[in-house]
């Protein structure tokens, strides 16, 4: 049994495999060290060279490790699938955000508007900017966005009331308290983004880790991630 697993991971999961991870460690006296940083900028230390036991990644980052060599194929598990939503500070009236007319209302509407800074790299961050292209309000949208330094900067600028609305992904939303998840983005407008964990090739403790992604995926695991905003199979 190694002290412990690196483990390099999407910070969108942060809330549900930390809670995972210490049940692990308790239970095996394994610790688990983790790398969480948004998917993109985990994607660039990973080119650079960087390794771990585990990757936690969004599907189509593990598709290109697998296609790399970099994650042992057949070792993908999928964790669960979160949403980009909003999020208003508490206690503010709920927006309307059931259709996308009336998304497309809020955001003209709002005064600021918390997003993260595409710089960051991370899958909401590189979305929402092709969302506004698409619907046509980039240029409207411009002087009212608020770049933040990630998702849980997003819902901490809501909660100040900094931003009169955020939006990210509603398993960063849930873990910051002083805001309230309105819901997810309309369709066709949403995003839902599924999380995997697999084995890296470079690992020399695959059946700890493997256990250790057993362990995110066991049936009493479940609560812990619909609690953190992730649907699962």
């Amino acid at each position: 049994m190694p002290e412990q697993l690196k483990v390099m991971s999407a910070r969108a999961v942060k809330s549900a495999v930390g809670a995972l991870a210490a049940q692990f460690s308790q239970k095996t006296g394994c610790a688990v060290v983790f790398d969480f940083a948004p998917v993109g900028a985990l994607e660039k230390k990973l080119a650079a060279g960087e390794s771990a036991d585990v990757v936690i990644l969004s599907a189509a980052a593990i598709d290109g490790l697998e296609k790399s060599g970099r994650v042992a194929p057949g070792t993908r598990s999928l964790l669960g699938r979160t949403s980009i939503g909003v999020a208003v500070r508490d206690g503010a009236p709920l927006p309307d955000i059931s259709t996308p007319a009336a998304f497309k209302a809020l955001l003209l509407s709002a005064e600021h508007i918390a997003v993260s800074d595409v710089a960051v790299g991370g899958t909401a961050a590189r979305y929402l900017p092709q969302l506004f292209e698409r619907i046509g309000i980039a240029a409207a949208l411009e002087p009212k966005l608020i770049r933040c330094a990630g998702g849980g900067d997003v819902t901490e600028r809501v909660a100040r009331g900094e931003a009169t609305i955020g939006m990210t992904f509603i398993s960063e939303m849930l873990a910051v308290s002083g805001a309230t998840v309105v819901g997810p983005l309309p369709a066709p407008y949403g995003n839902d983004t599924a999380y995997c964990a697999a084995l890296m090739t470079s690992t020399t403790f695959s059946d700890v880790a493997s256990a250790f992604i057993a362990a995110l995926v066991g049936t009493h695991s479940r609560e812990i991630w619909r609690a953190a905003g992730f649907e699962t199979q």
